[in-house]
Formats: C-alpha cells, structure tokens, sequence
C-alpha cells in the first residue's frame, strides 16, 4: 500500500502546483495584456486600477513612490502632454523574485518615443502593478 500511496501522493502534488502555476501565469498574463493595452490607448485610469496602495513611478519631470490616485494624475497629465500614437511591447518574462517584467515602447503622435517598463508583483493574491517607468528615448 505505501509502494502505491507515495508516487499517488507525487502526483497529486504536481497536478496542484502545475494548475496553481499555470493559473498565476495566466492572470499575470491577463494583467500585463489589460496594461498594454491601457497604455496604447493612454487611459491612465485603467492603468491605475492596476496599482497597488502606492506605485514606483518614473516619468519625464516627476519621479517617486505616489498613492495610486496621484499617480493616476501624473500619469493622466503625462499622456495629455504626449498624445497616445501606440505602445508595442518588446520583452517580457519573470524576474528572479516571482515578478514580472514588461518592456515597451510608447510613441506619441508628436514622434516622440519612450521605453516604458512595467514591473508587476504578486501582493495578497493578486498581481499589481508596482513599478512605471517611461523615458524619453
């Protein structure tokens, strides 16, 4: 009965841990996808409603650590001054602490350009978005 209960036992457990993986993988894919597109659309509200109680923000004349709604004002008032011509994602993966990365670029219809990177971290169950940063390219 042992010879049988313990690779029964393995099994179970990396049927569980293979569902409990594949589903944070697809909510944090899920995420990163509703940003982009937030991004490439310049809502900075659907942006924000991905932030954690603060957000490490990093744009062009204001950086910091911000409550979510004053940096969905910064953000708001950066995408006012650039007006949105798209946002193409380039990279993205896992970092080694459990996070994810997420890097792009933003491009205005002024032809003005931005790596935009985005860093989303698992927090009490859910994937927020803990770090904005767009340069000027």
């Amino acid at each position: 009965m042992k010879k049988i209960f313990f690779p029964v036992l393995i099994i179970f457990w990396m049927l569980n841990t293979s569902f409990f993986l594949s589903t944070t993988l697809l909510q944090t894919n899920e995420t990163a996808k509703e940003i982009s597109t937030a991004l490439s659309k310049a809502n900075a509200r659907d942006v924000a409603k991905h932030f954690g109680n603060t957000v490490d923000l990093k744009l062009p004349g204001n950086e910091g650590t911000y409550s979510r709604n004053h940096a969905e004002l910064l953000l708001r008032n950066f995408f006012t001054r650039n007006t949105p011509g798209s946002f193409a994602v380039q990279h993205h993966g896992p970092s080694r602490d459990g996070s994810v990365y997420v890097i792009g670029e933003y491009k205005s219809k002024e032809n003005k350009s931005f790596r935009t990177y985005f860093l989303l971290k698992k927090i009490d169950d859910k994937m927020v978005l803990h770090l904005l940063q767009m340069e000027e390219q």
